[in-house]
């Protein structure tokens, strides 16, 4: 198979496994993605822009969860920058805090990554009453 046949991540990163033979590497969708489905759980998160709401994900899953989620490796250490909209009657500082939080424990939880900084920008309230 050639190199033109494989798809290239834009960053890899190297997760060392204690005992192990051989490497781990994590692609940046992987990443987004994680970074995209903590955001998702957080209660009053309506939806990230660009991507579908987290009621639709359920019903219908969908699998790219990383839409409107970039990252950036550097060292290990793993940067974020997302963005939210927020449902009404929440919050929007708790909200936000909660995501960088949830976010943060997310990568180094499940990735094994430091978690640099989680930039949010909160871009809209959905006025969609539940």
């Amino acid at each position: 198979m050639s190199s033109k046949d494989t798809k290239t991540p834009v960053y890899e990163a190297e997760i060392e496994i204690e005992g192990t033979e051989g490497q781990a590497v994590v692609s940046d969708d992987v990443i987004a993605t994680v970074v995209g489905l903590a955001a998702a759980e957080v209660e009053g998160v309506a939806h990230l822009p660009g991507n579908m709401t987290k009621e639709l994900i359920g019903k219908n899953g969908i699998k790219n969860n990383s839409k409107g989620v970039r990252i950036s490796l550097n060292e290990g250490r793993v940067a974020t920058e997302l963005s939210v909209c927020v449902q009404y009657g929440y919050s929007v500082p708790k909200v936000a805090k909660n995501v960088q939080e949830r976010v943060r424990s997310a990568v180094e939880s499940m990735l094994g990554f430091a978690s640099d900084k989680v930039t949010l920008h909160v871009v809209g309230v959905d006025l969609d009453r539940k």
